[in-house]
């Protein structure tokens, strides 16, 4: 997989199938920030994947209702 565009949504399998938003590059590492806020984490390029249509409607989906109950930071 090539670099992804910064604000890409992506699934990390090498920590639990949490899914972030590419932050940029920490040598080696993606950064990675969880959608609805918080600490950043280091992901393992080999190990992260773009969304597929359905995990990217999902998360979309979260966002907006987190949003709505004001907790979206």
């Amino acid at each position: 997989m090539s670099t992804p565009e910064i604000g890409d949504l992506l699934l990390d399998t090498g920590h639990e199938d949490r899914i972030g938003e590419f932050r940029g590059m920490s040598g080696p590492y993606w950064a990675l920030r969880p959608l609805l806020g918080g600490r950043e984490w280091e992901a393992e390029p080999a190990r992260v994947r773009p969304l597929t249509p359905r995990e990217r409607l999902r998360a979309a989906t979260a966002e907006r209702n987190a949003r709505s109950r004001g907790e979206r930071l």
